[in-house]
């Protein structure tokens, strides 16, 4: 019989469930995150493995609460359920297979550009990226 013993150092890290930052920078960027999330819960309401979430903190790694970022809506391919913030390594180490956020006035380029590396680099598998002002919607999916 093999036992994993975790390392004192993993133990001890925190992961906080909030990153002080506004869920939005504006009441319109607020109605559409809320308006995405909420249709996206009635579209994969008969779904019981389908989880979606609105401005949760999402740690890919285990042992780094340096390594999150907080999409405005994500969809899971997890049990529904409430959750404090989306540990990956606790969720059968499944990444958000979909990604939403809004463009606001805050919001620079090379920040979003971060963001995008970020959700390539963990596995989400569709990205997108809606502009109230200009009405773009740009979305990039995984080629593997």
């Amino acid at each position: 019989m093999v036992i994993k013993l975790q390392s004192p150092e993993k133990q001890n890290i925190i992961y906080p469930d909030d990153n002080g930052e506004p869920m939005s920078d504006n009441t319109e960027q607020f109605r559409l995150i809320v308006w995405i999330q909420e249709n996206s819960e009635l579209l994969f309401a008969a779904d019981p493995n389908v989880f979606v979430a609105g401005d949760l903190l999402w740690y890919p790694v285990e042992g780094n609460n340096k390594k999150c970022q907080t999409p405005d809506v994500m969809v899971f391919g997890r049990p529904k359920g409430d959750r404090g913030s989306y540990k990956q390594w606790n969720e059968d180490n499944i990444p958000p297979q979909v990604v939403f956020e809004i463009w606001s006035p805050g919001n620079r380029p090379a920040p979003m550009i971060q963001k995008f590396k970020f959700y390539e680099r963990y596995g989400v598998k569709e990205y997108y990226l809606y502009d109230p002002q200009t009405l773009e919607l740009t979305g990039w999916k995984r080629q593997e």
